[in-house]
């Protein structure tokens, strides 16, 4: 194939669920060689026209339209032909690589699995060239991985596992569904980088679903903005990027974080602050029987925060951010010395530890997860509220419940609906109402904005910035989105493997950092030549 072959082509895609149409008209072309990059907002219509194109909806949908793969023609395909599209001429990479992945199989059977399935390779050839696939995607210690288990890799290296499954049979299209949403920044670069290389040696067309505009300016070569099911505009990057032609297209471009925290009092008390905190976890015997130094996850630092100020914990995955919140709250065991609120936090046990937690709370990255299925909003934001003060009467928690989801900016009679009919946005404005009904001083915020696109991450960093101005909250914020810390916080601290590279006003640090360490996760995230 050469440069102009045409690998992939959409005319006229229409899906539909029922009576509902939730893509209309869909067109675009992929040639060989080429990345493009479909975005929009959650809801916009992506993932399911992915889906939809390759036959991976329910029976319940109804795919119309024209769809050809090299030439072929993919409508009233048999199964069996899907099947062998599917993997072998098509390779996916999705954006959960946890859930994508099988825990109870080894990485080495499920890559021997896919090679068997489209290749008739088996036995020993399949894990030579299972090995080979690990070292193309630059994953390091190949005959050890290819034993492993998922739940024993990190997420950069399940999702390397990922996309060696997606090109062990030389597709000619890989579509990658925000591969990177979940992984901190230096690790979207390489990743984002070997999907580049990857396409330029086999030679294949991409298409790249995202939400994130400042990867689509760096890695794709066109664009394709969908509204509501609809394509709305398409172009190069420098077309679309320089000079978009569509109103929601400039509102998408112009939705990056935006502002500063709200002003710290000058002479704002203290509220949190530690001493000499480490962490360390003791290791299981190894199989001589003997038992390793355990794991410092946080080496002795200390630290403090204000009352009403932010403090932003970056780093990439593994440096020690989650445990040393979590340390800091006495969710996490810890050594040292932590005050919260003028009061020894370390000492304190049992009903006494139970009795302060209502002044600490924490919202969760995942929306998704963090908030139960089977309760409706009401159980769900009055839980905490009705465990810390069992003496409101049920009358008094709906009324709180109803002031609480209106100052999170969400209508009282989504109280009786249940998490599965919201947004994502919405949903994390349903874990920030549980979180602040207890009036807490301090939220940690541990990746609240990463699984939401762009538009509704400024409105989430808008109202968490309205309720620590109106309520006087002091907020952990730990992220890998260096944008939204410049946006959030008042002074950030750099960790590294369980240690503290620099740390100061949120500003000068970005704009000015010290430490190589943070010159790269500045450089990697796209904000080095803008801060």
């Amino acid at each position: 194939m050469d440069n102009d072959t045409v690998v992939f082509e959409l005319d006229g895609l229409r899906i539909a669920f029922g009576d509902t149409t939730v893509v209309e008209d869909l067109s675009l072309t992929l040639r060989r060689g080429e990345t493009a990059a479909l975005v929009g907002e959650s809801g916009s219509g992506k993932s399911v026209s992915a889906l939809g194109a390759l036959d991976l909806l329910p029976p319940s949908a109804k795919v119309d339209g024209t769809r050809r793969l090299l030439g072929e023609s993919l409508d009233g395909l048999p199964k069996a032909r899907w099947n062998a599209l599917r993997g072998g001429q098509v390779g996916f990479v999705f954006q959960e690589p946890t859930t994508s992945l099988n825990p109870l199989h080894s990485v080495g059977k499920q890559l021997a699995e896919t090679l068997r399935l489209h290749q008739g390779v088996r036995g020993r050839a399949a894990r030579e060239r299972a090995r080979e696939l690990l070292v193309a995607v630059q994953l390091p210690r190949p005959d050890v991985l290819l034993d492993a288990h998922p739940h024993q890799l990190s997420g950069g290296q399940r999702q390397r596992v990922m996309i060696a499954m997606a090109i062990a049979n030389d597709p000619a299209l890989l579509i990658a569904d925000e591969p990177t949403t979940a992984l901190d920044v230096t690790v979207q670069r390489e990743i984002l980088a070997l999907l580049a290389r990857l396409r330029d040696t086999h030679g294949m067309a991409m298409l790249f679903i995202t939400h994130d505009l400042n990867l689509v300016r760096r890695h794709a070569d066109s664009v394709h903005v969908m509204k509501q099911g609809r394509l709305i505009e398409s172009g190069t990057v420098a077309q679309v990027f320089d000079t978009p032609r569509e109103a929601y297209t400039r509102h998408l471009l112009a939705a990056e974080p935006e502002g500063r925290a709200v002003a710290l009092p000058a002479a704002a008390p203290t509220l949190l602050e530690a001493h000499a905190l480490s962490v360390a976890f003791e290791q299981g015997k190894s199989w001589l029987g003997r038992r390793p130094a355990p794991f410092v996850a946080v080496h002795p630092l200390d630290i403090q925060l204000a009352r009403g100020e932010t403090l932003g914990l970056v780093g990439e995955s593994g440096s020690g951010k989650t445990t040393l919140a979590m340390a800091l709250l006495r969710l996490t065991a810890a050594d040292g010395e932590i005050v919260f609120g003028g009061e020894r936090l370390d000492t304190l046990r049992g009903n006494a530890l139970r009795r302060r937690r209502r002044r600490f709370q924490v919202v969760f990255q995942d929306p998704y997860g963090s908030l139960s299925p089977r309760m409706p909003v009401m159980d769900i934001v009055s839980e905490g509220l009705r465990f810390h003060h069992p003496e409101l009467s049920d009358a008094e928690v709906e009324r709180r419940v109803a002031a609480t989801l209106d100052e999170v900016g969400l209508p009282a009679d989504c109280a009786a609906r249940y998490p599965h009919e919201f947004s994502g946005g919405q949903r994390q404005r349903i874990a920030v109402a549980r979180a602040i009904i207890l009036e807490p001083d301090l939220v940690v915020l541990d990746e609240p904005t990463s699984a939401l696109d762009r538009s509704v991450q400024k409105q989430l960093i808008a109202l968490l910035r309205d309720l620590q101005s109106r309520r006087g909250l002091s907020y952990l914020f730990i992220s890998h989105d260096l944008a939204v810390v410049r946006a959030m916080a008042h002074r950030v601290m750099v960790l590294k493997d369980g240690r503290v590279v620099e740390q100061g006003d949120c500003d000068t640090l970005l704009s000015r950092p010290q430490a190589d360490y943070t010159q790269r996760l500045l450089e990697a995230s796209g904000l080095g030549d803008r801060t």
